[in-house]
């Protein structure tokens, strides 16, 4: 199993590499210092697995993890929060790593990456920030500023009320599952963020458009009118 170790703490990896030196079905391809490293790097190696950093500076580790591109790598986070703060993540990913990490807990991880075949894990907290590639650059979106998002074949267009939207290379139902209640699906291939969302005109058969606080008009269809209604509050 390939591996990449993400943390902004030099002697936290060489800790954490030499520790898994000791399980020869797991390689250390790279390590990154950051958040926007760890995705280039992911991009570069294509690891089957993260050893992941939560607190980084800009970029967090649960960042991160919202970021990578479907279908993305198995996530083991690393933390330095004590034990009372680990079960709120309880289903955040196949294993947490207390720091210090200790031989016997990176095996139960290891254990449990083997076991889990490197499948991603379900749900975790909501990220408040998304990491882009674009054109040899990496820029940093606040969820809190994208307005709504649109699929683009294999990306989801991130549109924040600008003339360009970044692309994310993922499928706009695994990005909707991670940014949880704050938006809507509006049709198939388009959702909206509920704060965002100035008005709801209706149009004919059922079907309405979705007026934006920064002047986008996004489709809504009929089948997804009523659930976007409901969750703005209104019973129709």
């Amino acid at each position: 199993m390939r591996v990449l170790l993400v943390d902004d703490e030099a002697p936290a990896r060489s800790r954490l590499r030499r520790l898994l030196l000791a399980h020869p079905q797991i390689e250390v391809v790279a390590e990154a210092r950051d958040g926007r490293e760890a995705l280039a790097l992911v991009d570069a190696h294509e690891p089957d697995a993260l050893f992941l950093d939560v607190q980084m500076p800009e970029v967090n580790g649960l960042d991160v993890a919202a970021s990578l591109a479907d279908p993305a790598p198995a996530v083991v986070f690393v933390t330095a929060f004590d034990h009372y703060a680990l079960p709120a993540f309880d289903a955040a990913a196949i294993d947490y790593l207390l720091k210090p990490a200790d031989a016997e807990r990176v095996a139960r991880a290891v254990q449990r990456l083997l076991q889990r075949g490197a499948r991603r894990a379900g749900a975790r907290p909501s990220p408040q920030r998304l990491i882009v590639h674009e054109h040899g650059r990496t820029r940093v979106i606040a969820v809190d500023t994208i307005e709504w998002l649109e699929a683009a074949d294999n990306y989801v267009a991130l549109h924040g009320g600008g003339p360009h939207a970044p692309l994310l290379r993922r499928t706009l139902q695994a990005l909707l599952a991670d940014l949880g209640d704050g938006f809507v699906r509006t049709q198939r291939g388009a959702a909206v963020a509920l704060a965002h969302v100035r008005a709801i005109e209706p149009l004919t058969k059922g079907d309405a458009q979705v007026c934006m606080r920064g002047g986008a008009r996004v489709p809504c269809s009929r089948r997804y009118r009523r659930a976007l209604m409901q969750r703005l509050g209104h019973d129709r």
